[in-house]
């Protein structure tokens, strides 16, 4: 149990288990390489150790042979537990329980936030999707009356067009008609010289 411990506690691995991804992984490692480490020097084989932690017999033989961060650590920390240097106190341990309380906290906290967020930006793009409803609704109320105005346009460039039209016929029928009257106005001029 110390040798876990100790090697848990060591603070290049706190700091390593900081990242909640990678905790599971390191916490994994560290226990069967203490595991391992402690049934080795009790003179287990390597066999029998490998059955009772669920692992094959090469991942055992990695961590004792220190050929894995994990191991190397767990070697570490049985060098000091033997020569004395380390000394676990439970305070300590009480003290990294109340940190991962604190730390269970703030991430309830801000999961709490991020939800609160969440809630306002779907209240936000449920405003946004209305503005937007009322846009198009704008838009194809625009698009239908500038096809009304397209329309009454062609009718009256139409119209126009029939007017130009009856005013040439109007403008030509009144020349033939001036060109009439002069000829009689010279035929009368004439007939009343002669007399």
């Amino acid at each position: 149990m110390a040798l876990i411990i100790g090697t848990l506690y060591r603070p290049e691995i706190l700091e390593l288990i900081r990242d909640p991804i990678e905790r599971a992984t390191w916490i994994d490692s560290l226990a069967v390489a203490a595991a391992a480490f402690a049934r080795y020097k009790a003179g287990i084989p390597v066999s029998q150790i490998a059955e009772e932690l669920g692992r094959s017999e090469a991942t055992v033989r990695s961590h004792l042979n220190q050929k894995t961060k994990a191991g190397k650590l767990v070697a570490e920390t049985y060098e000091k537990i033997k020569r004395g240097e380390l000394k676990l106190a439970v305070p300590f341990i009480k003290a990294v329980a109340a940190s991962a309380e604190e730390e269970v906290r703030v991430l309830r906290s801000e999961v709490e936030r991020l939800r609160e967020r969440n809630r306002v930006l779907e209240s936000q793009i449920s405003d946004l999707r209305r503005e937007l409803e009322k846009l198009r609704n704008q838009l194809n109320a625009k698009e239908s009356e500038t096809m009304s105005i397209k329309d009454e346009m062609e009718r009256l460039i139409k119209e126009r067009d029939d007017m130009r039209k009856k005013i040439e016929e109007i403008i030509s029928e009144v020349k033939q008609a001036k060109e009439v009257i002069l000829e009689g106005l010279k035929i009368i001029d004439r007939v009343t010289t002669a007399s």
